[in-house]
């Protein structure tokens, strides 16, 4: 029971999190938004990012990331972000873990983003909880995380938050597949310097797809992924979609 009611109160949590957070970003840019069409840029990507989750003892968790991201502006024919991305978790509950993690995040050929230099980094520390519901035919995973950042060409940390809800429905007739989709906001909480993040929506991300199951270890994602960016280069809500392949794999041992 108290398992339970834990869990109620953080699902209700990081729910009234999401809520106040799309709030905020829209309160912070919305009237800009119907300006940002002058400025709007749209380009092609292809992620092909593979998450490896790993059981240790006494509750432990262990996570690594690889995600390359291609991108061009006339042909995804280079790498355009590669980020590596290790964490330690303690699962909670059943339902209900946290985690701590690290990630470095290499930007290249980033040409059409002045005043940055072709290739620069960034390094972020990041506090996460990771919420998992199943139901008869359903799952859902939430996952709220929260992250500090240090861009090479900007001055100070940057803090973001970042909150996803995902969800699965496995095909009655054919239960290795699934259909699945989910949605991510992104807020910076705050602005650093000149040439860093500035406060308010930062970004969006919805998916849709298909999941395939191959064993108790592997599954697969492939679908589409749009992604609604705000640079801070223009000063509106949104000036730049990607539209993307996204191809995932998912590892648990």
């Amino acid at each position: 029971m108290q398992c339970a009611a834990i869990n109620q109160r953080t699902w209700e949590w990081g729910r009234g999190i999401a809520i106040a957070a799309l709030a905020w970003s829209l309160l912070m840019g919305g009237e800009s938004f119907a300006q940002s069409t002058s400025t709007f840029n749209q380009d092609f990507r292809v992620w092909t990012p593979v998450f490896l989750t790993a059981k240790l003892p006494s509750s432990f968790l262990a996570y690594m990331e690889v995600n390359p991201r291609f991108a061009d502006l006339d042909d995804v024919g280079h790498i355009d972000q590669l980020l590596l991305r290790p964490a330690l978790g303690y699962q909670l509950t059943d339902n209900l873990s946290i985690w701590q993690g690290y990630a470095w995040v290499g930007n290249f050929n980033q040409k059409h983003t002045p005043p940055q230099s072709p290739f620069f980094e960034e390094s972020r520390i990041f506090q996460q909880i990771l919420y998992t519901r199943k139901f008869e035919s359903f799952k859902i995973v939430s996952r709220t995380r929260l992250e500090e950042r240090w861009i090479e060409h900007a001055d100070g940390t940057a803090v973001r938050f970042r909150t996803m809800l995902r969800g699965i429905y496995p095909l009655p007739i054919a239960p290795e597949w699934a259909l699945v989709g989910y949605e991510e906001v992104f807020v910076n909480l705050n602005t650093v310097g000149t040439r860093g993040p500035a406060a308010g929506f930062d970004q969006n991300r919805v998916f849709v797809g298909i999941n395939r199951t191959f064993s108790s270890y592997v599954n697969v994602d492939l679908g589409y992924q749009n992604q609604l960016l705000n640079s801070r280069s223009v000063p509106n809500l949104a000036n730049q979609m990607n539209h993307m392949i996204l191809l995932q794999f998912f590892i648990n041992i």
